[in-house]
């Protein structure tokens, strides 16, 4: 028996004992001619609750799972009303030897009667625990593959770095090397630190500062590549650094951004606003990059746009708004996510 186990059959026991001394003891009940008044009732329950645990267990552990899940319902229906008269013939047996024990009066056709709506009660309790048994094992199957998707998602994340920004960074800290060393330092020891934090600090959720340090991080590696091609602003803000976040969720809108803006030769008409604000355990990510229409691609569309916004479905369901547009030449995404 698993431990897990324990507290259900705790509970169980709890409740079969619990219905037994509300009708054998807890009220004066008369029930086809036995009664707690006379200890009649007391021992007759004593098998009128055996007959109806069987009916409920029968349904939870056999008929349920093993009938009617198998798409086998014909045979459940005809199993289960066969059942249900056998038992009910049952226990009318043994109410027949206790009215000659008592000497009670044998009212056999209302009594097997009414055992019988009884026992058609239990079996549907047990039908319906059953289902709900099902229903939460089914969600605990889906949570499962929900949780290796966005593992699947993470590590895929992690395992795509992109090569032209890889090349451009460790370009631009070779030509600053002589010219500008404290530079090249500082773009060289970001540059680690980014990858550091892909590699090995995005597991699971993280702190939202680390998350936000990290497209800090990466935006201004870009400028330092991009230099004066590019007309960059950018503001990064946090009033509840330490709260948790998905990791890597906010990347692909800014790694789109600089991969897609423009590059007009007066760099000044290339633009790129980075608004990233976290206000009341709300995340408010506004970002806006100008692109050249004539190089014909749907930027829209992407393989990281359309992997994040399936981790933002899969992590918060119900507490995101995402909305992705193109004006004037201009690509805007506007997220929004209450952490």
């Amino acid at each position: 028996m698993k431990p897990s186990n324990l507290p259900v059959i705790v509970g169980h026991l709890i409740f079969w004992l619990f219905n037994y001394w509300l009708v054998a003891f807890g009220s004066d009940f008369n029930w086809n001619g036995f009664s707690a008044s006379d200890g009649s009732l007391t021992h007759a329950y004593m098998y009128g609750l055996f007959f109806n645990a069987a009916l409920f267990y029968l349904q939870v552990f056999w008929l349920h799972t093993k009938v009617y899940q198998q798409k086998k319902k014909v045979n459940f229906y005809i199993i289960t009303i066969t059942i249900i008269i056998v038992i009910s013939l049952l226990e009318s047996y043994f109410d027949s030897i206790l009215y000659d024990v008592y000497t009670i009066n044998k009212p056999y056709l209302c009594g097997f009667i009414s055992s019988i709506m009884v026992h058609v009660i239990y079996t549907i309790a047990g039908f319906y625990y059953a289902l709900k048994l099902a229903f939460r094992k089914s969600e605990k199957v889906k949570q499962k593959l929900l949780e290796e998707t966005y593992k699947s998602e993470l590590k895929y994340l992690k395992a795509q770095l992109n090569p032209h920004f890889l090349f451009n960074s460790i370009n631009n800290v070779y030509h600053l090397i002589g010219k500008d060393n404290d530079l090249a330092k500082e773009t060289l020891h970001q540059f680690s630190e980014l990858l550091r934090y892909q590699l090995y600090e995005s597991n699971t959720h993280i702190l939202l500062e680390k998350e936000l340090d990290y497209i800090l991080k990466y935006i201004k590696i870009e400028e330092t590549n991009r230099g004066s091609d590019i007309r960059l602003d950018y503001v990064i803000e946090a009033e509840n650094p330490a709260i948790k976040i998905a990791p890597l969720l906010l990347i692909p809108f800014v790694e789109n951004a600089f991969k897609h803006c423009s590059n007009y030769i007066d760099g000044s008409t290339n633009l790129i606003s980075i608004k990233v604000k976290e206000i009341n355990k709300t995340l408010t990510l506004i970002i806006r990059n100008s692109f050249d229409l004539s190089g014909n691609e749907n930027i829209t569309n992407g393989i990281g746009l359309s992997n994040v916004q399936k981790r933002l479905s899969l992590l918060y369901p119900d507490t995101h708004q995402l909305d992705i547009n193109t004006n004037n030449n201009t690509f805007n995404v506007n997220l929004s996510i209450r952490l």
